[in-house]
C-alpha cells in the first residue's frame, strides 16, 4: 500500500519512482523491527536521537543507510559521525564544524543536509531562511563534509496546506544548486512528492503507532 502511494504521487508529479528514497524513522522501535523492515526491502533507516541508534544499532543484523533526522547536539557529533551516513539536521555553523572535526577525525567524509525553519516556529531547530544561503556557503567550504541538500519539518497542517512550506524549501534547494530535498513524513509525504522531495521520511506507515 505504502510503495502504491509513492508510486502514484510520482506518477502524479511525472517523476520516476527511483527519484524518491525512503527514509523509514524507527524511533522507539526494536532492532527486531528495523531488521524486518530491511528484509522487506527498505535500504534506509531514520532515527531522531543518537542515544537511540548508539543502542539499537549493533543489534540491527541487516545493512542500511542511517540517517540522523532529530536535533543533533554538538558533544554528540562524535557519535553522530560514527553512527550515521547522513546527518540530515546540520543547522548552524558552530554545529557544522563539530561535525567536520569529528569526520576528520574518522577520515570520513560526512553526508550532510541543511535543516531549515521554514514555518518560522521558536519550538523548532533548524536555520532562518534568510541565514541559509551564507550557511550553505560555509558547509561547503568544509572539506570533510559533503552537503547534498536541505531538510525541513514544517508546521503541523492538513497535507495540502504544506505546498506553500514544501515550494518555499524547493525554491531554496534550486538557489543553492543541490540536489537532495528531504521533506513529507506519513501524513503528507504524498503532496511533498508532488512538490520535488527526493527524500520522504515515514515512521507510522510503516512501522505502525507508536
Amino acid at each position: 500500500m505504502l510503495e502504491t502511494r509513492i508510486t502514484s504521487a510520482c506518477t502524479r508529479a511525472g517523476r520516476s519512482r527511483s527519484d524518491v528514497r525512503l527514509v523509514a524513522v524507527s524511533k522507539t522501535f526494536p532492532a527486531a523491527d528495523v531488521d524486518h523492515a530491511i528484509a522487506a526491502g527498505m535500504t534506509d533507516i531514520g532515527e531522531n536521537k543518537v542515544q537511540e541508534a548508539r543502542d539499537k544499532k549493533p543489534s540491527v543484523s541487516g545493512t542500511a543507510r542511517w540517517h540522523l533526522i532529530g536535533h543533533l547536539q554538538s558533544n554528540k557529533a562524535r557519535d553522530a559521525v560514527r553512527l550515521f551516513d547522513v546527518i540530515q539536521t546540520i543547522d548552524s555553523r558552530e554545529l557544522a564544524e563539530k561535525v567536520a572535526r569529528a569526520a576528520e577525525a574518522a577520515g570520513k567524509t560526512q553526508d550532510v543536509l541543511l535543516q531549515v525553519n521554514i514555518g518560522r516556529e521558536a519550538q523548532k531547530s533548524g536555520a532562518e531562511s534568510p541565514e541559509v544561503a551564507v550557511l550553505a556557503k560555509s558547509i561547503a567550504a568544509l572539506p570533510s563534509l559533503r552537503l547534498a541538500g536541505v531538510m525541513a519539518i514544517p508546521p503541523l497542517g492538513e497535507a495540502e496546506e504544506m505546498r506553500t512550506y514544501f515550494r518555499e524549501l524547493k525554491a531554496m534547494r534550486d538557489d543553492l544548486g543541490l540536489r537532495e530535498l528531504s521533506m513529507g513524513m506519513t501524513d503528507d509525504f504524498e503532496v511533498a512528492i508532488e512538490e520535488g522531495a527526493t527524500i520522504i521520511r515515514v515512521g507510522r506507515a510503516i512501522f505502525g503507532s507508536r
